[in-house]
């Protein structure tokens, strides 16, 4: 448990340093930009421009202070829920997000091209690229091993149970339609055209992240599931645990960062943005992920059997005050 600890801390320090090169470069586009001096994404204005990059500075300032609260002792007196959702939501961006920047960047020099981290901008310089990418890989990694460390200090009852020893309770239907959204992105990312308009813009990189989130939505959906059911398995609690936390949240985030993006497309129509998708068919799977990502995630901290030690602490602040100690 010592060394786990250690290994967290250590983690959510290195986690907060590897995205302060990714502020530190927002901070300059936003600075540079309203100076004049340096120039503006493609395909975007003044106004947008900061704008974006605005609400990922804020973006990075929470995993920042997210990767500190971790491992500082003032991050056990923050209120559970906010630290839970914002660890949830982080853990749903960077961490799931992982495998695709391995394979992507395994690909790209197979290619001998460089991944550009930051595909809405083809005039960054390969070193803000690499930084980028250091920050976005450095978080995840980061997150992946300071989170389990404090959810074990602040809530250790959430992470002792086994499957099969609860009540058995009916299957949450947020498992069921992230089952479907997964599939449908599965058949996506293997080449199907049913429900895309535009095959054309798909690429690569498109298939691969597509794929990857739809291997996240039926694995979060798979754990959901068999801890709903409470068979006995050969899975661990702890490992469903992970993998429902980790694939709810993966779908509530990235499809909450696209959702908006594709209603602006089909409402603006904007003529240097061309999604592949059916407009509506890709705003209705992402709507139904946001809102299956947040189903999951109440079945694994409200149902009653062991896994829900996280919803007992809410309810009950003394054990949350005792397993910090």
């Amino acid at each position: 448990m010592e060394r786990w600890d250690r290994v967290g801390r250590c983690a959510g320090y290195g986690a907060a340093l590897a995205m302060s090169p990714y502020l530190l470069i927002k901070v300059s586009w936003v600075v540079g930009s309203l100076l004049g001096l340096a120039p503006i994404g493609e395909g975007f204005k003044l106004a947008g421009w900061v704008f974006l990059n605005t609400v990922t500075i804020g973006m990075a300032g929470i995993g920042i202070t997210l990767a500190l609260a971790l491992v500082r002792p003032w991050g056990m007196r923050i209120p559970g829920w906010l630290v839970a959702f914002c660890s949830w939501t982080g853990a749903g961006f960077l961490v799931s997000i992982l495998p695709y920047a391995v394979l992507s960047t395994v690909l790209a020099a197979g290619r001998g091209g460089a991944m550009n981290s930051e595909g809405d901008d083809s005039a960054t310089p390969g070193w803000e690229g690499a930084l980028i990418q250091f920050s976005f890989v450095g978080m995840g990694l980061g997150l992946a091993l300071a989170l389990p460390a404090y959810l074990r200090r602040r809530w250790p009852q959430a992470f002792t149970a086994r499957v099969g020893d609860g009540s058995r309770t009916a299957v949450p239907w947020a498992a069921v339609v992230a089952a479907v959204v997964g599939l449908t992105w599965a058949y996506w990312a293997v080449g199907g055209t049913l429900g895309v308009t535009h095959p054309a813009q798909r690429d690569t990189n498109g298939y691969l992240l597509t794929g990857v989130s739809a291997l996240w939505a039926l694995a979060g959906s798979a754990a959901v599931w068999m801890l709903a059911r409470q068979r006995p398995t050969r899975w661990s609690h702890r490992l469903l645990l992970t993998l429902g936390w980790l694939g709810s949240g993966s779908l509530f985030a990235w499809s909450a960062w696209k959702l908006p993006l594709t209603l602006f497309v089909a409402l603006a129509h904007p003529s240097d943005v061309t999604l592949p998708e059916n407009l509506a068919v890709a705003a209705v799977l992402h709507l139904a992920a946001v809102v299956a990502g947040v189903g999951m995630l109440r079945s694994l901290v409200g149902s009653p059997c062991p896994s829900s030690g996280i919803a007992r602490g809410r309810r009950h602040s003394t054990p949350l005050r005792t397993g910090a100690e």
